[in-house]
């Protein structure tokens, strides 16, 4: 901790201690009433603290997830309160989250992924050139054995490897083309075989 920082805290401190003391000397009378007073506004404090560090995990638990029907040969996948359809494959067996690009002409895998689906990113040709929002990324071509979704299964599909920073990897048209219909309906796409 810097100098500055001791600084503030000796200062919230005094503060604290002040603060406190006014209260305690007010309410002397009723000591019992203001020590549970404390107690209470304790717990919404812990309580709103305690909100702020879980508030990922509430919003992954709240979050619509994704539904599979795959008798009818039908995925359909809510809308995100981003607003952006996600989609989790099975890729080579491992289980990858992907955000929906129609706007993407082929599945792009960021590093992570793509080891993680058993790939050595570093011993890829980054050989092709994209050009993204971020500018132009040097990507791999590389051949997937099986791709998963929702108990359908393609193989060898044609997927790049990003060199650059990609946070989420992207399901372009490269795969979604593979279905026979793509549609958005009531908030929710909707993938059919």
């Amino acid at each position: 901790m810097g100098e500055y920082e001791i600084g503030r805290v000796i200062y919230l401190v005094v503060l604290l201690v002040a603060v406190g003391s006014w209260v305690f000397v007010q309410n002397r009378q009723n000591i019992g009433k203001t020590l549970q007073m404390f107690a209470v506004w304790g717990f919404i404090f812990l309580g709103v603290i305690a909100s702020y560090g879980l508030w990922e995990d509430i919003r992954q638990t709240v979050r619509p997830q994704q539904s599979v029907a795959v008798d009818a040969g039908r995925v359909e996948v809510p809308r995100a309160p981003d607003g952006h359809y996600y989609l989790t494959l099975e890729v080579n067996g491992a289980t990858v989250p992907f955000l929906v690009d129609t706007g993407a002409s082929e599945v792009v895998l960021n590093a992570r992924d793509a080891e993680r689906a058993g790939i050595d990113t570093d011993a890829l040709a980054y050989l092709g050139r994209a050009r993204t929002a971020n500018g132009e990324v040097r990507t791999a071509s590389v051949w997937i054995e099986e791709m998963s979704l929702g108990g359908i299964t393609d193989t060898n599909v044609r997927v790049w490897v990003n060199q650059g920073e990609l946070e989420q990897s992207l399901l372009g048209m490269g795969y979604l083309q593979r279905w026979s219909s793509i549609e958005i309906r009531n908030g929710a796409l909707v993938l059919t075989r």
